[in-house]
């Protein structure tokens, strides 16, 4: 904010309250004005924006005890004054630039001293910074820029990482977490989560500096493989192996649900590799309902044939029709 700000601006009228306001009527003032003219309560609504950004700017030196002692100092030296471009002559009334510095090092109205920016900096809030312990960053700076502009700062959010089971992805769970200031806290996971997921949990992250939001904890979610089960949305996928017999000529199979009995399923007569057969309602559950089991059919071809089988194959192959399966996958490919 510019140095001229402090001699033009009541922050206290700006914001309605004594010059003797503690910190808590401060506080609760401040947020029920912040409600009352933010942008997101106000959309277009310039005069309200302009309002919200004036009592943030108050806010923030009021609310901090050291910028607030100063605020009042300037004020009760400035005396209302503002600074011009030039002063009156010697014993002239001038009450300019000049004057308000000479009244605060005890100069009078009759030593001048030329304070002028140049381009390295030393300009006019490096006079301010070192005269309030600023350090050369601005008048009521600090290193994210002017303190309280716009509001209270949000809190940093912060990063983990957590390895689950298959069957605790599926089903959610509330685990543990150790959080990077050494404090424990619980965690809510959803059903359903997948492998590389990421979780934004609201108000878990680091502390606002004053007093504003807390950041959130963005929680990535690694799921460990199962040896028969693949997640697909709310639907689980499995391979089911079927004999050519089975496949040829039609069975009931049983087939593994995840955490339960083994459920029947009609295999239909003529069914190729590939086939997906559908278990309804046995995939994962969720807030719009509960997923499938969706079985995939993989004809096994045996490995070994033992002279009766080979000859009950071959005479298999003997009594199909002449064709060859590949014909149309040739000539599609052609096309």
């Amino acid at each position: 904010m510019a140095s001229q700000d402090w001699f033009d601006k009541d922050f206290y009228a700006v914001l309605g309250v004594s010059k003797d306001v503690t910190p808590a009527e401060l506080k609760k003032v401040y947020r029920k004005l912040a409600r009352k003219y933010h942008p997101d309560s106000n959309p277009g609504d310039a005069a309200s924006e302009a309002k919200f950004k004036e009592v943030s700017e108050a806010h923030s030196v009021l609310s901090d005890p050291e910028l607030r002692k100063e605020y009042d100092q300037v004020r009760a030296m400035g005396g209302g004054a503002r600074f011009t471009a030039g002063s009156g002559g010697p014993g002239g009334g001038g009450g300019g630039f000049e004057d308000v510095f000479g009244n605060m090092f005890g100069q009078g109205g009759g030593q001048r001293t030329q304070y002028r920016q140049s381009g390295g900096g030393g300009g006019f809030d490096d006079i301010f910074s070192g005269m309030f312990g600023g350090g050369g960053g601005g008048f009521g700076q600090t290193s994210g820029g002017y303190r309280g502009f716009g509001g209270p700062q949000k809190g940093r959010d912060m990063t983990a990482t957590t390895t689950l089971d298959f069957q605790t992805a599926i089903v959610g769970e509330t685990i543990s977490l150790q959080a990077s200031n050494g404090k424990p806290m619980k965690v809510r996971i959803p059903a359903g989560v997948h492998d590389g997921q990421k979780i934004r949990l609201r108000g878990r992250g680091e502390p606002s500096p004053d007093g504003g939001e807390a950041g959130d904890l963005v929680l990535t979610i690694a799921v460990r493989k199962h040896p028969v089960f693949e997640l697909d949305g709310p639907n689980l996928r499995v391979d089911v192996p079927v004999t050519f017999a089975e496949a040829a000529l039609g069975a009931t199979i049983e087939v593994p649900t995840l955490g339960g009995e083994p459920v029947r399923l009609r295999v239909a007569p003529g069914t190729p590799s590939g086939r997906v057969l559908r278990v309804k309602g046995r995939g994962v559950p969720t807030k719009a309902g509960t997923g499938d089991l969706l079985a995939t059919v993989q004809v096994a071809v045996p490995a070994h044939l033992n002279d009766k089988a080979r000859e009950a194959v071959e005479a298999l192959a003997a009594a199909l029709p002449s064709e060859n399966p590949r014909d149309d996958l040739i000539a599609r490919a052609r096309a």
